[in-house]
Protein backbone atom coordinates (compact mmCIF):
# COMPACT_ATOMS: atom_id res chain seq x y z
CA UNK A 1 0.00 0.00 0.00
CA UNK A 2 1.41 3.39 -1.01
CA UNK A 3 1.42 6.39 1.31
CA UNK A 4 -1.26 8.13 -0.75
CA UNK A 5 -3.58 5.11 -0.56
CA UNK A 6 -2.91 4.83 3.16
CA UNK A 7 -4.17 8.37 3.75
CA UNK A 8 -7.20 7.75 1.53
CA UNK A 9 -8.15 4.74 3.64
CA UNK A 10 -7.87 6.65 6.90
CA UNK A 11 -11.01 7.68 8.72
CA UNK A 12 -11.63 11.45 8.17
CA UNK A 13 -11.11 12.19 11.87
CA UNK A 14 -7.81 10.29 11.87
CA UNK A 15 -6.79 12.05 8.66
CA UNK A 16 -7.42 15.45 10.27
CA UNK A 17 -5.70 14.40 13.50
CA UNK A 18 -2.25 13.89 12.00
CA UNK A 19 -1.70 17.53 10.93
CA UNK A 20 -3.42 18.64 14.15
CA UNK A 21 -0.84 16.69 16.15
CA UNK A 22 1.99 18.37 14.27
CA UNK A 23 0.63 21.90 14.69
CA UNK A 24 -0.21 21.53 18.38
CA UNK A 25 3.15 19.93 19.24
CA UNK A 26 4.97 22.81 17.54
CA UNK A 27 2.80 25.32 19.41
CA UNK A 28 3.36 23.56 22.74
CA UNK A 29 7.12 23.38 22.16
CA UNK A 30 7.16 27.13 21.48
CA UNK A 31 5.20 27.86 24.67
CA UNK A 32 7.38 25.62 26.83
CA UNK A 33 10.58 27.00 25.27
CA UNK A 34 9.82 30.38 26.87
CA UNK A 35 9.23 28.94 30.34
CA UNK A 36 11.79 27.98 33.01
CA UNK A 37 12.66 24.28 32.91
CA UNK A 38 13.56 21.68 35.48
CA UNK A 39 15.73 18.59 35.30
CA UNK A 40 14.70 14.96 35.68
CA UNK A 41 15.96 14.91 39.28
CA UNK A 42 13.27 15.50 41.89
CA UNK A 43 13.08 15.32 45.65
CA UNK A 44 14.41 12.18 47.31
CA UNK A 45 11.83 9.65 48.46
CA UNK A 46 12.41 10.56 52.13
CA UNK A 47 11.64 14.20 51.36
CA UNK A 48 8.42 13.19 49.61
CA UNK A 49 7.38 11.45 52.82
CA UNK A 50 7.74 14.62 54.89
CA UNK A 51 6.40 17.03 52.28
CA UNK A 52 3.34 15.06 51.20
CA UNK A 53 -0.13 15.95 52.34
CA UNK A 54 -3.15 17.91 51.15
CA UNK A 55 -2.60 20.51 53.88
CA UNK A 56 0.43 21.84 51.99
CA UNK A 57 0.02 24.08 48.94
CA UNK A 58 0.53 22.35 45.60
CA UNK A 59 3.93 22.67 43.98
CA UNK A 60 4.07 25.11 41.06
CA UNK A 61 4.09 23.56 37.59
CA UNK A 62 7.61 23.70 36.16
CA UNK A 63 7.93 21.82 32.83
CA UNK A 64 10.59 19.43 31.62
CA UNK A 65 9.98 20.33 27.96
CA UNK A 66 10.89 18.58 24.71
CA UNK A 67 13.97 16.66 23.60
CA UNK A 68 14.48 15.72 19.95
CA UNK A 69 15.38 12.02 20.36
CA UNK A 70 12.58 11.48 22.85
CA UNK A 71 10.02 13.06 20.51
CA UNK A 72 11.34 11.05 17.54
CA UNK A 73 10.94 7.85 19.56
CA UNK A 74 7.35 8.74 20.43
CA UNK A 75 6.53 9.44 16.77
CA UNK A 76 8.14 6.14 15.76
CA UNK A 77 5.94 4.36 18.30
CA UNK A 78 2.86 6.03 16.79
CA UNK A 79 3.87 4.93 13.29
CA UNK A 80 4.37 1.37 14.49
CA UNK A 81 1.08 1.39 16.36
CA UNK A 82 -0.79 2.53 13.24
CA UNK A 83 0.89 -0.18 11.16
CA UNK A 84 0.16 -2.99 13.62
CA UNK A 85 -3.41 -1.78 14.14
CA UNK A 86 -4.10 -1.77 10.40
CA UNK A 87 -2.55 -5.22 10.08
CA UNK A 88 -4.86 -6.64 12.77
CA UNK A 89 -8.08 -4.83 11.81
CA UNK A 90 -9.48 -7.91 10.09
CA UNK A 91 -8.97 -10.09 13.16
CA UNK A 92 -10.53 -7.48 15.43
CA UNK A 93 -13.53 -7.08 13.13
CA UNK A 94 -14.14 -10.84 12.97
CA UNK A 95 -14.03 -11.07 16.76
CA UNK A 96 -16.49 -8.18 17.05
CA UNK A 97 -18.91 -9.74 14.54
CA UNK A 98 -18.76 -13.09 16.33
CA UNK A 99 -19.69 -11.43 19.63
CA UNK A 100 -22.39 -9.31 17.97
CA UNK A 101 -24.14 -12.48 16.79
CA UNK A 102 -24.40 -13.47 20.46
CA UNK A 103 -25.53 -10.08 21.73
CA UNK A 104 -27.67 -10.04 24.86
CA UNK A 105 -29.12 -6.55 24.39
CA UNK A 106 -30.03 -4.03 21.72
CA UNK A 107 -29.19 -0.96 23.79
CA UNK A 108 -26.44 -0.12 21.36
CA UNK A 109 -28.86 0.34 18.48
CA UNK A 110 -31.16 2.82 20.24
CA UNK A 111 -31.27 6.61 19.97
CA UNK A 112 -28.26 8.23 21.58
CA UNK A 113 -26.16 5.12 20.97
CA UNK A 114 -22.93 7.06 20.42
CA UNK A 115 -23.25 8.91 23.73
CA UNK A 116 -24.04 5.64 25.50
CA UNK A 117 -21.12 3.95 23.74
CA UNK A 118 -18.73 6.68 24.87
CA UNK A 119 -19.76 6.29 28.51
CA UNK A 120 -19.58 2.49 28.26
CA UNK A 121 -16.21 2.61 26.52
CA UNK A 122 -14.84 5.04 29.10
CA UNK A 123 -15.95 2.74 31.93
CA UNK A 124 -14.36 -0.30 30.26
CA UNK A 125 -11.26 1.74 29.46
CA UNK A 126 -10.86 2.50 33.16
CA UNK A 127 -10.68 -1.23 33.90
CA UNK A 128 -8.47 -1.98 30.91
CA UNK A 129 -6.09 0.75 32.03
CA UNK A 130 -6.16 -0.41 35.65
CA UNK A 131 -5.53 -4.05 34.76
CA UNK A 132 -2.61 -3.00 32.56
CA UNK A 133 -1.01 -1.56 35.69
CA UNK A 134 -1.89 -4.54 37.88
CA UNK A 135 -0.98 -7.56 35.70
CA UNK A 136 2.55 -7.81 34.37
CA UNK A 137 1.64 -9.36 31.01
CA UNK A 138 -0.77 -6.51 30.37
CA UNK A 139 1.74 -3.99 31.72
CA UNK A 140 4.16 -5.21 29.05
CA UNK A 141 1.75 -3.70 26.53
CA UNK A 142 1.23 -0.42 28.40
CA UNK A 143 4.74 0.24 29.71
CA UNK A 144 5.54 1.70 26.29
CA UNK A 145 3.33 4.68 27.02
CA UNK A 146 5.04 5.37 30.36
CA UNK A 147 8.60 4.95 29.12
CA UNK A 148 9.36 8.63 28.48
CA UNK A 149 10.89 10.76 31.24
CA UNK A 150 9.26 13.77 29.62
CA UNK A 151 5.62 14.76 29.44
CA UNK A 152 4.32 16.61 26.43
CA UNK A 153 1.90 16.10 23.56
CA UNK A 154 4.33 13.78 21.80
CA UNK A 155 4.15 11.47 24.84
CA UNK A 156 0.48 10.87 24.04
CA UNK A 157 1.57 9.38 20.71
CA UNK A 158 3.91 6.84 22.35
CA UNK A 159 1.48 3.97 21.78
CA UNK A 160 1.98 0.18 22.19
CA UNK A 161 2.44 -2.36 19.44
CA UNK A 162 0.24 -5.17 20.81
CA UNK A 163 -3.31 -3.93 20.10
CA UNK A 164 -5.07 -7.30 20.40
CA UNK A 165 -3.72 -8.14 23.85
CA UNK A 166 -6.39 -6.11 25.67
CA UNK A 167 -9.20 -6.15 23.10
CA UNK A 168 -11.18 -8.68 25.17
CA UNK A 169 -11.92 -5.99 27.76
CA UNK A 170 -14.28 -4.32 25.30
CA UNK A 171 -16.23 -7.50 24.49
CA UNK A 172 -19.31 -6.10 26.31
CA UNK A 173 -19.71 -3.49 23.57
CA UNK A 174 -20.87 -5.86 20.78
CA UNK A 175 -22.65 -8.04 23.35
CA UNK A 176 -24.75 -4.99 24.27
CA UNK A 177 -25.57 -4.44 20.63
CA UNK A 178 -23.24 -1.57 19.80
CA UNK A 179 -22.31 -1.77 16.09
CA UNK A 180 -18.60 -1.96 15.26
CA UNK A 181 -18.75 1.51 13.69
CA UNK A 182 -20.18 3.05 16.86
CA UNK A 183 -17.76 1.21 19.11
CA UNK A 184 -14.80 2.26 16.97
CA UNK A 185 -15.94 5.89 17.02
CA UNK A 186 -16.28 5.85 20.80
CA UNK A 187 -12.78 4.43 21.19
CA UNK A 188 -11.37 6.88 18.67
CA UNK A 189 -12.89 9.93 20.41
CA UNK A 190 -11.78 8.65 23.81
CA UNK A 191 -8.19 8.35 22.62
CA UNK A 192 -8.30 11.77 20.95
CA UNK A 193 -9.56 13.34 24.17
CA UNK A 194 -6.57 11.94 25.99
CA UNK A 195 -4.16 13.58 23.54
CA UNK A 196 -4.55 17.13 24.88
CA UNK A 197 -4.14 16.15 28.54
CA UNK A 198 -0.52 15.10 27.91
CA UNK A 199 0.88 18.58 28.43
CA UNK A 200 2.72 20.75 30.92
CA UNK A 201 1.55 23.89 29.11
CA UNK A 202 -1.82 23.79 30.92
CA UNK A 203 -1.94 24.07 34.70
CA UNK A 204 -4.84 23.04 36.92
CA UNK A 205 -8.30 23.85 35.55
CA UNK A 206 -11.35 25.17 37.46
CA UNK A 207 -12.50 22.91 40.32
CA UNK A 208 -15.77 21.73 38.66
CA UNK A 209 -13.81 20.56 35.60
CA UNK A 210 -11.15 18.84 37.71
CA UNK A 211 -13.90 17.12 39.72
CA UNK A 212 -15.51 15.40 36.73
CA UNK A 213 -13.06 15.15 33.84
CA UNK A 214 -9.58 13.79 33.33
CA UNK A 215 -7.32 16.81 32.97
CA UNK A 216 -3.63 17.52 32.35
CA UNK A 217 -3.12 17.79 36.11
CA UNK A 218 -4.74 14.42 36.83
CA UNK A 219 -2.88 12.69 34.03
CA UNK A 220 0.48 14.20 34.93
CA UNK A 221 0.05 12.49 38.30
CA UNK A 222 -0.79 9.22 36.52
CA UNK A 223 2.54 9.40 34.66
CA UNK A 224 4.45 9.94 37.88
CA UNK A 225 7.02 7.46 39.18
CA UNK A 226 6.75 9.04 42.63
CA UNK A 227 5.40 6.60 45.17
CA UNK A 228 2.13 8.43 45.87
CA UNK A 229 1.27 8.57 42.15
CA UNK A 230 1.84 4.93 41.26
CA UNK A 231 -1.28 3.16 39.94
CA UNK A 232 -3.56 6.19 40.20
CA UNK A 233 -5.88 8.17 37.90
CA UNK A 234 -6.79 5.57 35.28
CA UNK A 235 -9.75 7.42 33.74
CA UNK A 236 -9.93 8.22 30.04
CA UNK A 237 -12.38 11.12 29.71
CA UNK A 238 -13.99 10.96 33.16
CA UNK A 239 -12.05 11.02 36.42
CA UNK A 240 -15.27 9.99 38.16
CA UNK A 241 -14.35 6.30 37.87
CA UNK A 242 -11.20 6.87 39.91
CA UNK A 243 -13.12 8.78 42.55
CA UNK A 244 -15.71 5.99 42.65
CA UNK A 245 -13.25 3.07 42.83
CA UNK A 246 -10.65 4.65 45.11
CA UNK A 247 -7.78 5.21 42.67
CA UNK A 248 -7.79 9.01 42.54
CA UNK A 249 -4.75 11.04 43.54
CA UNK A 250 -4.50 14.82 43.05
CA UNK A 251 -1.36 16.42 41.66
CA UNK A 252 0.16 18.11 44.71
CA UNK A 253 3.87 17.38 44.76
CA UNK A 254 5.95 17.81 41.61
CA UNK A 255 5.76 14.80 39.30
CA UNK A 256 8.79 12.76 38.32
CA UNK A 257 7.88 11.21 34.96
CA UNK A 258 8.85 7.82 33.63
CA UNK A 259 9.24 4.37 35.16
CA UNK A 260 10.48 3.35 38.59
CA UNK A 261 13.31 1.69 36.64
CA UNK A 262 13.80 3.61 33.41
CA UNK A 263 15.02 1.77 30.32
CA UNK A 264 17.19 4.62 28.96
CA UNK A 265 16.69 3.96 25.25
CA UNK A 266 15.15 5.66 22.22
CA UNK A 267 15.08 2.43 20.20
CA UNK A 268 11.41 1.86 19.20
CA UNK A 269 11.75 -1.93 19.10
CA UNK A 270 13.10 -2.04 22.63
CA UNK A 271 10.53 0.48 23.86
CA UNK A 272 7.74 -1.59 22.36
CA UNK A 273 8.79 -5.06 23.45
CA UNK A 274 11.40 -4.88 26.23
CA UNK A 275 8.99 -5.99 28.96
CA UNK A 276 7.83 -9.01 26.96
CA UNK A 277 11.50 -10.01 26.62
CA UNK A 278 12.04 -9.52 30.36
CA UNK A 279 8.98 -11.67 31.15
CA UNK A 280 10.28 -14.47 28.92
CA UNK A 281 13.69 -14.27 30.62
CA UNK A 282 12.17 -14.38 34.12
CA UNK A 283 9.88 -17.28 33.22
CA UNK A 284 12.83 -19.22 31.80
CA UNK A 285 14.86 -18.69 34.98
CA UNK A 286 12.02 -19.34 37.42
CA UNK A 287 11.74 -22.65 39.25
CA UNK A 288 8.31 -24.22 39.37
CA UNK A 289 5.05 -23.37 37.62
CA UNK A 290 3.84 -21.14 40.42
CA UNK A 291 6.84 -18.86 40.02
CA UNK A 292 6.62 -18.95 36.23
CA UNK A 293 2.95 -17.94 36.27
CA UNK A 294 3.68 -15.29 38.87
CA UNK A 295 6.14 -13.60 36.53
CA UNK A 296 3.42 -13.46 33.87
CA UNK A 297 0.25 -12.73 35.79
CA UNK A 298 1.55 -11.18 39.01
CA UNK A 299 1.83 -7.45 39.53
CA UNK A 300 4.71 -5.66 37.80
CA UNK A 301 7.77 -6.15 39.99
CA UNK A 302 6.45 -9.46 41.39
CA UNK A 303 9.06 -11.99 42.49
CA UNK A 304 8.77 -15.23 44.49
CA UNK A 305 10.45 -13.34 47.36
CA UNK A 306 7.85 -10.55 47.43
CA UNK A 307 5.06 -13.12 47.14
CA UNK A 308 6.39 -15.01 50.19
CA UNK A 309 6.69 -11.78 52.16
CA UNK A 310 3.12 -10.80 51.25
CA UNK A 311 1.74 -14.19 52.21
CA UNK A 312 3.55 -14.20 55.56
CA UNK A 313 2.16 -10.77 56.44
CA UNK A 314 -1.49 -11.92 56.13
Amino acid sequence: MGLRQFFRDLDPIDRASLPLFAVTMLAEAAVLHRRPKRTFGDLAEADWQTLSGPQLPADPLVPVGYEAKDTAASLAMLAGNIGVTFATLGVAARMDRALARRRISTIGSRRGALAAAMVAWDFLYYWEHRWMHEVRLFWANHVTHHSSQRYNLSTALRQPWSPLLMSWVFAPMPLLGFPLKTTSRAGQLNLLYQYWIHTEAIDRLPVPVEAVFNTPSHHRAHHGANRQYLDKNYGGILILWDRLFGTFEPELRRVKYGLTKNIATFNPIRIGYHEFVDIARDVHRARGWRAKLGHVFGRPGWTPTTATATESSH
